[in-house]
């Protein structure tokens, strides 16, 4: 819920939608009420090419409602309504068969707030691939105890350098740097990948031993609201086809500020303004 109006949301939709764009199959797991937004969520979806035979719906609780606050565009707040029809996603044969067909399963540590989510989402883990994790630390809908349970399942973390800070603050040897804070996560939890976003400075890849660095890309702010998720959709989608990793984050970051310069979540970027930015 903007102050401009309503708009159809939240990250791992914005995830799925821009891997659509760029020509992946994608199936989306998720729950939304029997009520006139679950039902514009659904048609939305389905006319952005997602398969939503796997998005549940139920009549106990309503379609989720996040209200924002865009008084500072490269700040927006959020405040996500408790309970809501996503927090009791439940287990499903059909679903768990998905999870492990996919070559990359992508996740939020929001599903974990609601112990319902919680274990659908534990489930789903053990036959996934590859585990691709996206924390998003919203307060209050975090803790220590639920966070090092998701990074103990997780091989490719994408987090800001804000969420780093407070993850490295758990481990019992805080470091100072950013390239110490991710090795020694890595360290600790096993990590093949992580990525670090920086905002309008770019991003750092640590992939196999090695560090990656990408500048950010300058444009004119619509507002951020989605960027990142376009950026991961991005560097997932690319990462799976063995695109060097150099090419993949400057392409995951010059999509991130496209959708940045334009109105909403999930805008289509085409290839030509992404062949342009990258150019300039």
């Amino acid at each position: 819920m903007l102050p401009s109006g309503k708009m159809p949301g939240g990250a791992p939709m914005n995830v799925a939608i821009h891997l659509r764009n760029l020509g992946n199959e994608v199936d989306m797991i998720s729950r939304i009420g029997t009520d006139d937004l679950g039902r514009e969520l659904l048609q939305f979806a389905t006319a952005s090419g997602l398969n939503t035979q796997l998005v549940q719906q139920g009549q106990t609780h309503l379609t989720g409602v996040v209200k924002v606050n865009m008084d500072d565009k490269n700040n927006v707040q959020y405040k996500i309504l408790h309970p809501v029809a996503w927090d009791y996603i439940g287990v499903e044969d059909r679903a768990m068969e998905k999870v492990k067909e996919a070559d990359a399963f992508i996740f939020g540590s929001l599903a974990a707030r609601s112990e319902h989510s919680f274990t659908t989402l534990k489930n789903l883990l053990t036959h996934a691939r590859k585990r691709v994790l996206d924390i998003n630390l919203r307060p209050p809908y975090y803790d220590r105890e639920t966070l090092l349970f998701l990074l103990s399942q997780t091989d490719f973390l994408k987090l800001n350098h804000h969420e780093l800070a407070i993850l490295s603050g758990y481990l019992s040897e805080p470091s100072d740097t950013l390239e110490e804070q991710v090795l020694a996560l890595a360290g600790h939890f096993d990590l093949e990948e992580i990525c670090v976003t920086l905002g309008e400075n770019g991003a750092v890849l640590y992939q196999n031993g090695r560090f990656y660095y990408q500048k950010g890309f300058e444009v004119q702010v619509t507002d951020t609201i989605g960027a990142g998720d376009s950026f991961l959709a991005t560097l997932i989608s690319e990462i799976l086809k063995n695109t060097p990793v150099p090419s993949a984050l400057a392409k995951a970051c010059a999509v991130g500020a496209l959708v940045a310069s334009h109105h909403g979540a999930t805008p289509v970027i085409s290839e030509a303004e992404i062949i342009n930015l990258l150019k300039n």
